[in-house]
């Protein structure tokens, strides 16, 4: 062990730390073996008892398919196919990322000034 390591309280030892380990003083299997391992190894009989996250119930909302949200807090947008002319993409394209909200954004302004509310917004 070295000068810069930490020693922990009323017990008198020196531990290793992590910058003992990047400079190459100790090994990781020697730090973790002084602060002791928090995660053992995996068994084939601790395999064998495994659950699919998915049985879990309280886990069951935290994890989600690649690209599914949770459950909204206002209306949800309506996807749609549109077609703009290039130039109107283009400019818009140019502004960056959430250049398709800025457009909507837009439209969402056009129908506040002809004098409606737009359709599931409490604004």
């Amino acid at each position: 062990m070295n000068a810069n390591a930490k020693s922990t309280k009323g017990q008198g030892l020196v531990l290793p730390t992590l910058a003992d380990v990047d400079a190459g003083k100790v090994t990781l299997d020697e730090y973790e073996i002084a602060h002791g391992e928090d995660i053992p190894e995996l068994t084939d009989e601790m395999m064998a008892r495994a659950r699919p996250a998915s049985e879990i119930p309280e886990l069951a909302n935290f994890f989600k398919a690649r690209g599914e949200r949770g459950p909204q807090k206002a209306a949800v947008k309506e996807r749609i196919g549109l077609r703009l002319d290039a130039e109107v993409v283009s400019h818009f394209r140019r502004t960056g990322p959430g250049w398709q909200s800025r457009i909507n954004a837009v439209l969402t302004e056009y129908v506040r000034a002809d004098g409606q509310k737009p359709h599931g917004k409490d604004t």
